[in-house]
């Protein structure tokens, strides 16, 4: 399950996803956390030290290698330089899986141990460099991600955690899709829920399932706040907690000692998140991704490739989860088409959602 976690900066979007990542590898679910924002914080929320946070590796820094990786034998793909963040896969493709070992994982993730023998599978887009500094669009080291997950399949009981940019800055690409349950973390003021509002309208017509987690909430009235802002969305709401007070000092008690009530709104998500499994959909899943990347090819892929980049896409192609029945002539390691009946991903991509916003 790919699970998202997007707000306001500030409103604790990343102290959430970290609390629910421990929560899944507590329980012994494989899971892969993903740092895609562009304030790093994700690794020292997960015990990490600063100075092993600043060494990590960077997907961004990566990305030639991820794309010769995940190009393999596609024959629609000339060459990793004509791939941008949002190629999809086909016949040939490699994929990702999340409980595998593979060149990616090996060159941008790394194991972080967590309580009583837990552990996680951590990987960070990295920072803004110097070199960056007034040339560079945040956007272009995310890509990196959005094309991992393009590239994934993922089952009910394994999970992607990503801690996504804040605000709507999540809709500079087409990454906002790419998720099965999208947790919205909001604080009870008009500033948190204004964010709520802007995600919800932006996200409409592309079938995103989006919920509300109310952060700092502190009496009934912050409760009905929320409630009266987001009505059926709100899913939880989290309190004060002393343990997340001692881990942002770097002295995080054992895991079982976080507060009952917070627990419970961690295991309510959970049980969200997993019930969410019933509707995918990866027909629309692979037309969404064929929607952007042809968006994208228009707008300034082909220019800067020099190539015709909606060949790229493989009309018959429907990503799907493995153990389906693999496009006939595909390579190992490639993946899988809804079989015969298949509907054109060009055609069926071109018509998937009039007035989606235009990824940079």
């Amino acid at each position: 399950m790919k699970i998202a976690f997007v707000g306001k900066g500030g409103s604790g979007k990343t102290t959430l996803s970290s609390l629910f990542i421990r929560h899944l590898a507590d329980i012994r679910v494989p899971v892969v956390a993903v740092d895609a924002d562009i304030n790093q914080h994700l690794g020292p929320a997960l015990g990490l030290s600063e100075e092993e946070a600043a060494a990590f590796p960077a997907m961004g820094a990566h990305l030639p290698e991820i794309k010769e990786y995940l190009r393999g034998a596609n024959p629609r793909i000339a060459s990793a330089e004509t791939m941008i963040k949002t190629t999809p896969p086909g016949s040939g493709s490699r994929l990702l899986r999340v409980m595998e070992e593979n060149p990616v994982y090996a060159a941008c993730a790394r194991t972080v141990p967590l309580d009583d023998g837990a552990r996680v599978r951590l990987m960070a887009t990295g920072p803004f460099s110097e070199s960056d500094l007034g040339v560079a669009c945040y956007h272009s080291k995310v890509g990196a991600v959005e094309l991992c997950l393009n590239h994934l399949t993922d089952g009910r009981d394994e999970y992607v955690v990503v801690d996504m940019t804040a605000g709507s800055d999540s809709f500079a690409s087409g990454m906002f899709t790419r998720f099965d349950m999208t947790f919205l973390i909001a604080e009870p003021t008009r500033k948190g829920v204004a964010v709520y509002r802007q995600y919800k309208e932006y996200a409409r017509d592309f079938g995103v399932a989006l919920r509300v987690i109310g952060n700092k909430v502190q009496g009934a009235d912050d409760l009905a706040f929320l409630r009266d802002e987001t009505g059926d969305d709100l899913l939880a709401t989290v309190g004060h907690s002393d343990w997340v007070r001692a881990m942002e000092k770097g002295r995080p008690p054992s895991f079982e000692l976080l507060e009952e009530a917070n627990r419970r709104a961690l295991r309510t998500m959970h049980e969200t998140a997993d019930a969410s499994y019933e509707g995918r959909d990866w027909d629309r899943y692979t037309r969404q991704m064929v929607h952007f990347h042809l968006k994208n090819a228009e707008s300034w892929g082909n220019a800067k490739t020099g190539a015709d980049l909606a060949s790229q896409v493989d009309p018959v192609f429907v990503l799907g989860e493995a153990g389906s029945v693999t496009t006939a002539g595909a390579g190992a390691g490639s993946v899988t088409t809804a079989g015969a009946g298949a509907r054109s991903a060009t055609a069926a991509g071109a018509a998937a959602g009039a007035g989606a916003l235009s990824a940079s």
